[in-house]
């Protein structure tokens, strides 16, 4: 019996058993994640590139207060399950909603920073806290 590349496995019901229960529990968030991404019709933000306009969700990981150039700006980490991105909110202290493990979905402009990938003043909405 010959070795079968993982990639070329059928992907039949028992297979999805047995990798689920060997996988761990952040594998399975992030898959998570990504699923519900799609049926949002978001983009993945390890899909994102430079400049383009996206459309992205994810859950907030940190929320930081940070002055941009003598400015207040509101930080955020979002994490989609396959990278993250930072989202600045300019001239803002706080947003009533915006906290860590919150769900949201953000629209705009991406630009690159020093490798990372940022959303300024996007568009965003905050997901219903019953489908978090």
């Amino acid at each position: 019996m010959s070795a079968v590349p993982r990639s070329e496995k059928p992907t039949g019901r028992f297979r999805r058993m047995l990798d689920r229960l060997s996988s761990s529990q952040e594998e399975l968030d992030d898959a998570e994640l990504q699923q519900q991404a799609e049926a949002v019709g978001c983009t993945k933000i390890c899909d994102v590139d430079d400049r383009q306009i996206v459309k992205v969700t994810g859950t907030l990981r940190t929320v930081t207060l940070r002055p941009r150039a003598g400015v207040p700006a509101l930080e955020a980490e979002l994490f989609d399950g396959s990278a993250a991105l930072d989202v600045v909110w300019l001239g803002r202290r706080s947003i009533a909603g915006i906290e860590p493990g919150r769900k949201l979905i953000a629209s705009g402009r991406v630009a690159m920073s020093r490798g990372r990938r940022v959303l300024f003043n996007p568009r965003y909405e905050l997901r219903p806290l019953g489908q978090e």
